[in-house]
């Protein structure tokens, strides 16, 4: 929980660790990240410890960051990440050498625990979502059964049946109660089940599962009071407070019949929270641990802070991420206020972000640098800079240029994001223009779908580019030998294809942008009519200067069937634009 202590102590040190790692590990196999987060049953025995860390060090394509023992609960968390299969494997050894290394008879502890490896969960970082880690989790606990002899439990998302996701569950009586529990019906694990044995009184089970990203975050409060950030961390965490016999936090809790004190439960799903006192800063924050971000995201935790500081006469500040945070998070959050202001959501992700770092305060204590707190800002790969990466100078000097690309295919893809552009323009000045307020999620809606077509021919851009490169590249390989020639020739013919492909997607493209610039100029703002009509000839532009490049591209296949296939849908979609920017340009007429 935040970066001092309590549930999430040493958050920030795995943090800074995971921004130095990701930024060494090489990009291109850091598309799809995983974490993983072992806990050991052993935390004295350094030479153990050391031994089975290494075992995690040695895969390739897996980081480690953090590893922590514990004296008191004996008992050991490392923190590793990296690709998925690097992760699976890494996870494998590491569970092996501490069942090779840890003998469960004779291990006593603070912390609660069932097996050498007690609970192993994957957790999806990027390019890979919840449930594909949740499969990943089964598949690496049935290995683990199957190859190990170590018997196992599958908890949280992995979980078979859903008392199964609460690990409390999965984990009652602990090793002492896994000699009744093993082959036990409804007790029993997930794989691996058999009556105790000597094998398995050594290493006991171990639960794999899989959970989402947890975010650590503080809210920022007008206070220096640790009581009043106390107070509202009860009022929304899942937990609550504990019921009182009176109305004063002074008399004795009401104890239910299982001898626990009786809980009022917060209003937030998946989160722990406490309130402290920050001496750097000089104010109270409630410091949250949001484990269930897709039940409670973060901008739904701000609001709901916002409104029980409010009550206890409190004001929230500000917001501090600790450590990383998933890119989605703030998109959500910012589409969200954007939508609370009526605003259109049909603008950059930049843009967005922004929305959501004002509207939570991310600034207030220091600036917030996405570069630094986004995890897929550090981990998507490095590109070189491309024509879409250029000033609009640059991009007409080096078109100018004597080099033959970019050519008309990728001025063709320019030209149909322009056209977004323009539709995705109308549609947000739409959105905001006064008197128009009960239509703005309209409006909203169809600049969301012109930015999805303006990401999609900007990339087609660069794409048509790269197409002419391949073609050239291929007319450079040998041709010494008969067989060195059929290759050459094949890689013609497939970089030839792909060439004619790729201007035929910028056509598909291009036409779709019609409907949303028909749509501008039917319903849009009035004042900007005109935008609409200089869209539908560029987006025109864009279809028939791509069909000449489909043509000529065409005009080299040796497969004519595959040719003239190619010809045909490229022919029907450019009489489609044809006709789409005559109705278009007479309504825009219409109005002008």
């Amino acid at each position: 929980m935040g970066r001092r202590g309590g549930i999430s102590a040493g958050m920030h040190y795995i943090c800074k660790k995971l921004i130095d790692c990701l930024k060494r590990i090489n990009q291109s196999a850091m598309r799809r990240i995983i974490e993983c987060v072992p806990n050991f049953s052993e935390g004295r025995d350094l030479n153990v410890i050391n031994s089975i860390v290494d075992s995690i060090r040695e895969v390739e394509g897996v980081k480690v960051l953090d590893v922590d023992p514990g004296e008191a609960t004996n008992r050991t968390v490392v923190t590793f990440v990296g690709t998925p299969e690097a992760v699976v494997e890494a996870a494998f050894r590491g569970v092996r050498r501490a069942a090779e290394l840890i003998d469960m008879r004779k291990h006593h502890g603070a912390h609660p625990r069932i097996g050498a490896t007690d609970v192993l969960p994957l957790i999806p970082v990027s390019g890979i979502t919840l449930e594909e880690c949740a499969a990943l989790a089964r598949e690496l606990a049935k290995r683990i059964a199957d190859e190990l002899h170590v018997p196992t439990y599958c908890y949280e998302a992995a979980a078979f049946t859903p008392a199964r996701k609460n690990l409390a569950v999965v984990r009652k009586g602990e090793y002492e109660g896994l000699a009744e529990r093993a082959d036990k019906e409804g007790e029993a694990p997930d794989f691996g089940a058999r009556k105790f044995d000597e094998e398995m009184a050594r290493s006991g089970a171990t639960v794999v599962g899989a959970r989402d990203f947890l975010i650590a975050v503080n809210f920022n409060l007008n206070t220096t009071s640790t009581r009043r950030a106390n107070a509202i961390a009860f009022d929304v965490r899942e937990k609550g407070r504990p019921q009182r016999q009176g109305s004063k936090v002074t008399d004795k809790p009401v104890i239910g019949p299982d001898g626990k004190p009786v809980m009022i439960p917060g209003t937030l799903k998946g989160t722990k929270a406490i309130g402290w006192y920050i001496d750097e800063y000089g104010i109270a924050q409630v410091s949250m641990n949001i484990t269930d971000i897709a039940s409670t995201p973060l901008h739904v935790a701000f609001d709901e802070v916002c409104r029980a500081a409010n009550e206890r006469g409190v004001r929230v500040t500000g917001t501090e991420i600790v450590g990383l945070v998933p890119r989605r998070t703030l998109i959500e959050a910012g589409k969200y206020f954007l939508r609370k202001q009526q605003r259109s959501t049909g603008i950059s992700d930049d843009e967005i972000i922004r929305m959501a770092v004002k509207s939570m305060g991310l600034d207030d204590l220091k600036p917030f640098v996405a570069e630094e707190k986004v995890i897929e800002s550090l981990i998507e790969p490095a590109h070189a800079k491309g024509l879409v990466d250029l000033t609009c100078r640059g991009f007409a000097q080096e078109t100018a240029s004597e080099s033959p690309a970019p050519g008309g295919g990728s001025i063709s893809a320019y030209m149909g994001a322009l056209a977004a552009a323009l539709g995705t323009m109308v549609a947000n000045l739409s959105a905001h223009k006064p008197g128009w307020d009960d239509q703005w999620e309209t409006f909203s809606d169809a600049a969301e779908a012109g930015q999805s077509h303006l990401r999609e021919l900007l990339a087609l851009v660069d794409e048509d580019t790269e197409a002419f490169n391949r073609i050239m590249d291929s007319f450079k390989l040998p041709k010494a030998t008969e067989e060195e020639k059929a290759a050459r020739t094949q890689a013609i013919q497939d970089a030839t294809l792909y060439a004619t492909q790729v201007p035929l997607r910028t056509m598909k493209a291009s036409c779709a942008v019609f409907p949303l610039l028909k749509a501008m100029a039917e319903t849009g703002n009035p004042a900007s009519v005109s935008d609409a009509g200089v869209g539908a000839l560029a987006a025109r532009s864009a279809v028939l200067g791509a069909y000449l490049n489909v043509k000529i591209n065409a005009a080299g296949l040796k497969d004519r069937t595959v040719a003239e296939s190619l010809l045909s849908e490229a022919a029907g979609i450019a009489e489609a634009a044809e006709k789409a920017e005559k109705d278009v340009l007479a309504i825009v007429n219409s109005k002008i």
